[in-house]
């Protein structure tokens, strides 16, 4: 029997997690009180059910029951019992924008603001994520991307050790990706918007694609950029870094970046990497 506590920020994609768990198998409670762990491991022991996996969410919404969380899981552990955490986590601008998106509040949020309530929620859970098994920042994850990392994790049994890398085109003209570690400029290549065949097209299709990469400069910035990041991925996974975000710009995140994005992503697929890809603003400039 194995016992998968499910926990992280509110916004960060538990619900979603325990459906897709539910679909790889696994039998889900969700907000179960810290309290009832154990007695409910020692009645699933003691049934004649099949299934051998079991997820138990278990966040803030239990309130006061939720400080009783490490005590509850050490007595579990106590009783026989395996189990591991996974912890959902999540930038505050996205979290910001998925509770306006939901018009719902933040259950520390007291006062309406939903920020401070984020930031009460990190302190309050940094313990349990030290403790975590598994983290999966959704910052940059369509649910199709979460539910392949939980595959990949819970059902092929993909270990956790490596990072997630996130690799975003965006235009200046918008602004910088907020959660970005790394910010490359790709300006200096022609502009494929001054090009009328070219300009209502995208860094996706062939066209564009074939006019940025065909400078000499193109293709050496792309090498010398998977060289580099290629050479930080160890690096940051050693200091234990689970996420990175690489963000490349151009003026309008159209055209240049997208194809530097396609790029990158491809070569860093190709390397065995985790790569999400994201082009933020590629439709800003077709309205």
């Amino acid at each position: 029997m194995k016992f998968l506590i499910v926990t992280g920020l509110s916004g960060a994609g538990k619900s979603l997690s325990i459906k897709y768990l539910e679909d790889f198998g696994y039998f889900c409670v969700d907000n179960l009180p810290p309290a009832l762990i154990v007695k409910f491991a020692e009645l699933w022991s003691q049934s004649k059910s099949t299934s051998e996996n079991i997820a138990l969410v278990i966040d803030i919404r239990g309130g006061k029951f939720f400080d009783q969380l490490q005590v509850s899981l050490e007595e579990l552990k106590n009783a026989g019992f395996d189990y591991e955490i996974l912890f959902l986590e999540a930038s505050d601008e996205i979290l910001i924008k998925r509770f306006k998106a939901s018009r719902r509040q933040h259950p520390l949020a007291v006062d309406g603001r939903i920020i401070r309530g984020i930031k009460a929620e990190r302190r309050k859970l940094e313990h349990i994520k030290s403790k975590a098994s598994f983290i999966i920042d959704t910052t940059n994850m369509l649910p199709s991307d979460l539910k392949d990392e939980m595959k990949h994790l819970f059902v092929e049994g993909g270990k956790s050790e490596g990072i997630n890398i996130s690799v975003v085109s965006f235009g200046f003209k918008y602004g910088i990706p907020l959660d970005s570690d790394m910010v490359f400029d790709v300006r200096f290549l022609p502009n494929p918007y001054y090009v009328e065949s070219l300009k209502k097209y995208s860094g996706n299709d062939e066209g564009v694609r074939s006019y940025v990469m065909q400078w000499p400069e193109a293709i050496e910035f792309k090498n010398k950029l998977v060289e580099m990041v290629e050479f930080l991925i160890p690096n940051f996974i050693k200091e234990g870094k689970s996420q990175l975000v690489i963000s490349i710009g151009c003026t309008g995140g159209r055209h240049r970046s997208v194809t530097m994005v396609n790029m990158l992503s491809k070569k860093l697929k190709e390397n065995n990497h985790r790569v999400i890809v994201e082009h933020r603003d590629i439709e800003e400039d077709n309205h």
